[in-house]
């Protein structure tokens, strides 16, 4: 190109164009923008930052490397020198944990993912029970007792009672609706509260959401399998383990409900699992059991009570310590409103009126009965049944009060303060369907000692009835006599034995029936000698006293042992008309659902023992007992009663057995060690405590006359009539006197 001709201008020399600066002055500024602004960034990462840069940058332009600027200063490359070492520990550490985070990530998706396959639709979760309940209705057909892991029915989050629903939240999990199924900040906050209360930091609280909650009461999917435990309880152990591995596993079975199903699915499934006390599964199954209503109908106070029972089902739940349920339904009642849940008003209005249990509950199960029942029928039917059951009984809850309340007047008032004396009631019908039962003291307690079922006691002269019984079978009259007076046997290796009456007197000849009326002892022993004991041993076997019968003399007086049941059944046998009964409380035993039963009555009439006529005398001879002789304090007014006292040696155990027209009871007193009773005999307290019950259980019946017969009065034996004397004949004596005279003097 020519000198001086100008050069035309190039889009590159346009783009850098500036005024009063050359083409190349705007590039250079250019690449100062970045150094300024790296350094910027060096300056807020520290030293890190600062010596963090690249190697492009330390080495200008035109370099290529990527490491960072050496320091120009002396000191600056002293302290880059010294920090070299933790920026490449740094860097390897940062890049072995993002890895092995990544890898573990990966891992529990995996295993997040696999349960989540394997877990199956909500509804077939809802009742996990590892066994079957037992129902147990009166004979009208209501409910009072449950036995077993008792299932009501299936709730759900929607149906369920909203304050139920609520208070579980506000208790268990108030973050549930928020999480993924763990919540770090819960177990951040339980490990704080562990270890300020002196415990390790997964001992005691856990932070567990309901979620993981579930997870557990679902053996994180695990099935018991029989052959693969050692046995259910082994299996329920290791499903409630704390160990901190299988908390990691519930964890990420929680996150795989999370996952898998609703929120309200997980509160559904937890709400029909969870244990709350009382043999009771699921908040259906709870309501039922202490409240008499359905989940959906409970209040704020009774599903405080509910929700409080999931820390501790078996300490705090309501049968158990009413007043320790409702202390701890009152704090969930404070959360609830804490969380905005109730208002202020609300809360106040729930905790002054706590919750109470149902008159089920409050009868503790049943007590005595149920748990006799519970021992009469099949284990398979009862204490390890896997099916529902449902037991008609012969229980009447009527009388079972009248029993318990007449127990409880005695003692209130005749009774001296701090007695430790123990007694037992036992009512029935004439067939042995048993209408209530007392088995000691304290009637509002069950899986306790039985005494009316379990305790075998000396009978005394309790017994003697069936003595008469056996007489009076082989042709004896009510009204035959004996000699009561010194009486001695000789026992092979015992030597002389002498019955005494109670009274040390004798009283000389007596009828059968005073005998028995004032229980003379003497009379007993004569007519069971005289009868045979083997035959008294028969009878009273047969009337259902088949325990170890005594085999000497003393036998007629009571020196054998039995229940107080079997007494009172055998008594059963002689108001019948002398037909055997089998004491029983099951009618009628089906599974839930059908319509056909598996059991029916489990006793009732057997076999005759004695014939009717033997029997309705004897029923006579007993009702004096009580009208005119040892038993007068039995007495019902406007009603016939019979019975017999019964106090054994040392007054160690003191009897009342007797009946009416349409009930029989029987009555024991005593200690359960074999001290001795101060100053009471079968004819006083017991017969006391018979009259009590019987007057309640007679409340508003119309009074009927006993099934008995008088015997007929026994003629005297016929006397020889006494023969004329005839007036001698004074004509025929002087004629007889003549011929005499002639004969011997003149000969034949």
């Amino acid at each position: 190109m020519a000198q001086g001709t100008r050069r035309r201008p190039l889009v590159a020399d346009k783009r850098y164009a500036s005024s009063g600066r050359g083409a190349q002055s705007k590039p250079a500024a250019r690449t100062r923008k970045p150094r300024a602004k790296a350094a910027g960034k060096a300056r807020k990462g520290g030293f890190f930052g600062l010596f963090g840069q690249r190697k492009a940058r330390a080495g200008g332009s035109g370099g290529g490397g990527r490491g960072p600027r050496k320091p120009k200063s002396a000191l600056g490359r002293l302290v880059w020198l010294l920090l070299t070492p933790f920026r490449w520990a740094f860097r390897l550490a940062w890049g072995f944990t993002w890895r092995i985070g990544m890898i573990s990530i990966a891992l529990v998706g995996l295993a997040v993912g696999y349960h989540y396959l394997k877990l199956p639709e909500a509804s077939a979760l809802l009742d996990g029970r590892a066994r079957g309940s037992v129902t147990l209705t009166d004979r009208n057909g209501e409910v009072f007792a449950w036995r077993g892991d008792q299932f009501g029915g299936v709730v759900t989050a929607d149906t369920v009672s909203p304050f139920l629903k609520n208070a579980i939240i506000a208790t268990e999990d108030k973050r549930f609706y928020r999480h993924f199924g763990v919540s770090p900040r819960g177990v951040a906050s339980a490990v704080r509260i562990n270890l300020r209360e002196g415990r390790g930091p997964l001992s005691g609280h856990g932070g567990s959401t309901i979620t993981q909650q579930t997870a557990k009461l679902l053996c994180l999917g695990v099935v018991y399998d029989p052959d693969e435990w050692e046995s259910e309880r082994a299996y329920e152990r290791d499903c409630r383990q704390g160990s901190l591995w299988r908390k990691a596993k519930e964890a990420i079975f929680a996150m795989a409900m999370e996952a898998k199903y609703t929120k309200d699915e997980i509160l559904s499934i937890y709400m029909n699992r969870a244990y709350l006390g009382g043999g009771a599964y699921g908040a259906e199954a709870a309501a039922q059991r202490y409240f008499g209503k359905s989940a959906n109908q409970v209040n704020a106070a009774e599903a405080a009570m509910m929700a409080g029972l999931l820390t501790a089902p078996s300490t705090l739940a309501p049968t158990n310590d009413l007043q320790r349920s409702q202390d701890r339904a009152a704090t969930v009642l404070r959360l609830m409103q804490e969380q905005g849940y109730l208002t202020t008003a609300e809360m106040r209005s729930a905790q002054d009126n706590p919750a109470v249990l149902s008159e089920a509950a409050a009868a503790r199960a049943g007590g005595y009965f149920a748990d006799w029942v519970m021992d009469t029928i099949p284990d398979f039917f009862g204490s390890e049944t896997t099916e529902d059951v449902v037991i008609r009984t012969t229980l009447d809850q009527r009388l079972q009060r009248a029993a318990e309340e007449a127990l409880a007047h005695v003692f209130e008032t005749k009774v001296r303060e701090g007695s430790k004396a123990q007694a037992a009631i036992v009512v029935m019908s004439a067939d042995g369907a048993v209408r209530a039962m007392v088995g000691g003291r304290k009637t509002r307690v069950s899986g306790v000692f039985n005494r009316a079922t379990q305790a075998q006691r000396q009978t005394g002269s309790a017994f003697k009835p069936f003595v008469y019984a056996t007489a009076l079978e082989l042709g004896y009259s009510p009204l035959d006599r004996v000699l009561d007076a010194q009486y001695c046997l000789d026992i092979p290796g015992s030597g002389q034995w002498c019955p005494q009456n109670y009274t040390r007197k004798f009283y000389g000849e007596v009828t059968l029936a005073r005998a028995l009326r004032d229980s003379l002892n003497v009379p007993a022993v004569k007519i069971s000698e005289a009868v045979g004991r083997d035959l008294v041993r028969q009878v009273a076997g047969d009337f259902g006293l088949k325990s170890e019968l005594a085999a000497g003399p003393a036998l007629a007086l009571g020196a054998s042992e039995s229940t107080l049941i079997n007494m009172t059944g055998a008594y059963a046998g002689i108001l019948n008309g002398g037909s055997s009964v089998t004491p029983y409380g099951v009618t009628e035993l089906a599974l839930v659902g059908d319509s056909t039963p598996l059991m029916g009555a489990s006793g009732g009439l057997g076999e005759r023992v004695i014939q009717t006529k033997a029997a309705q005398e004897l029923i006579w001879m007993m009702e004096k007992v009580v009208s005119e002789g040892s038993g007068k304090r039995a007495q019902i007014p406007g009603w016939q009663a019979a019975g017999k006292t019964g106090t054994t040696q040392a007054a160690r155990d003191a009897w009342f057995v007797g009946f009416t027209a349409d009930y029989v009871a029987g009555v024991w007193m005593g200690y359960d060690d074999n001290t001795p009773l101060s100053g009471v005999t079968g004819g006083g307290l017991p017969a006391d405590i018979w009259r009590e019950v019987m007057v309640r259980v007679h409340d508003g019946l119309t009074p009927k006359p006993l099934p008995m017969t008088a015997p007929k009065p026994i003629a005297p034996p016929p006397q020889p009539e006494p023969q004329r004397r005839q007036r001698p004949n004074v004509g025929q004596e002087l004629g007889r006197a003549v011929d005499s005279l002639l004969r011997d003097i003149f000969g034949n």
